[in-house]
């Protein structure tokens, strides 16, 4: 599981997203389902093409990464952070490299 959940609102939609930081775990073993549970179609699309040419080797290698990968896509499309649910800001910020937070 990932050390820390961020909670992200949309100040059009009020639409709530929660975001793990850190490593994966649910990546590493289901693939290209997390993305798509998370209504994540474009990294579902990529995610299942690569684990489908690698034979399954590439949700170990994307496990590493998608979780940031999903925070910057929530952050351009407009998302806000609502709650840091108690983490540590400064090293979150560290994490995903922002400079804000």
């Amino acid at each position: 599981m990932a050390f820390a959940v961020i909670t992200f609102q949309n100040k059009k939609t009020k639409q709530l997203r929660e975001a793990p930081i850190g490593f994966s775990w649910t990546n590493f073993f289901f693939g290209f389902f997390v993305p798509l549970f998370r209504s994540d179609w474009k990294w579902a699309a990529i995610f299942f093409v690569l684990g489908w040419v690698t034979f399954g080797f590439a949700c170990f290698v994307t496990a590493f990464f998608y979780n940031k990968l999903y925070t910057d896509e929530l952050i351009s499309n407009g998302f806000k952070v609502k709650s840091l649910n108690g983490a540590d800001k400064n090293l979150i910020k560290l994490k995903l490299g922002l400079s804000k937070l």
